[in-house]
Parts: C-alpha cells; structure tokens; sequence
C-alpha cells in the first residue's frame, strides 16, 4: 500500500512541477508549485521524515508559495491570462536539462562511497533537539532572517509597482 501512496504522491509532484513550467498564467503557476511543495511533504512522509515533511508544508507550501502568489498579484500588470507567455527557446532549456540530469545521474550511480555512513549517527538531531536550538541558542538569528525575508519582499513590490512621487 505504501508503495502505491509513494508513486501517487510522486506522480503528482512531477506532473504539478511540469504545470510549474508550461502554465501561460503565473499565478496558476504559482499554485502548481504549492501543490508540488504537498506532494513532496507527503513523499517525506512516507520516509519517516515527520520534521522534514512539517518543515516543508510549513515554510515552503505556505510561506514560500503565499509570498510567490503574493509577490506577483501585487506586482503584476496588465491581463493575467497573458502573463506567461511562451518562451521559444524551450528546446534549449530542455536539451540542457536533460544532459544535466544524465551527468547528475552518471555520479550518483557511479560512486558507490556518499550511500553508506561510516559509522551509525548517535548524537541526537531530533525534532526536539533542533527546535530547543532554534528557539534558544539561535533564536535572534532566525528572527533576523524572518525580519530580513519581509523586508525583501516589501523592497521587490516597491521596486516593482514604482513609487509615486507626489510635489
């Protein structure tokens, strides 16, 4: 049954990453890509990865995909069924990924050494070893970055809309 779950699951990953790409409206792109996001928080799931799948719904399903659809509503102009119009050079970008992913593969296969750990892993990295770091010893620092990312965004719609300059 696991096994069926998984190919659904990862089916559906792939097939929203393509919509991600192929999709003429980018903010229909942007919700394909929210959908990828769940599909591979289910595949870590399915792993035992229970923190990794949270990390995953949580900052990139709803942060990193509500900041995207965000980011161009409020920067989008003119009709939005046009908005992501064909690229010609798709066969370009194809033919290099398709090579890249043949040389990725040739070194994953080929090396035998990166698939085994040398010894077991025994010191902790627990959910609750991580969250206790993060919301202790690191917590101003990851604050900063949450600071940081808002600015960002704030700083790209600026750019983007224009700022009127009222005399």
């Amino acid at each position: 049954m696991g096994t069926i779950v998984f190919f659904i699951f990862a089916i559906l990953s792939i097939a929203a990453a393509w919509m991600v790409v192929t999709s003429k409206n980018i903010v229909h792109s942007a919700l394909y890509l929210a959908l990828s996001f769940s599909g591979v928080a289910v595949l870590y799931i399915l792993m035992n990865a229970d923190f990794l799948a949270a990390v995953q719904l949580l900052i990139y399903t709803a942060a990193v995909s509500l900041m995207v659809i965000f980011a161009v509503m409020l920067t989008l102009r003119g009709d939005i069924c046009e908005s992501n119009t064909e690229n010609k050079s798709w066969f370009a970008g194809a033919l290099v990924s398709g090579l890249l992913f043949v040389v990725i593969g040739l070194v994953v296969f080929t090396n035998a050494d990166w698939r085994v750990l040398a010894a077991p892993w025994t010191s902790g990295g627990s959910a609750e070893d991580f969250s206790l770091l993060l919301l202790t010893r690191y917590m101003i620092p990851f604050e900063a970055a949450a600071v940081l990312l808002t600015v960002a965004l704030v700083g790209a719609v600026i750019l983007a809309k224009g700022v009127n300059e009222s005399k």
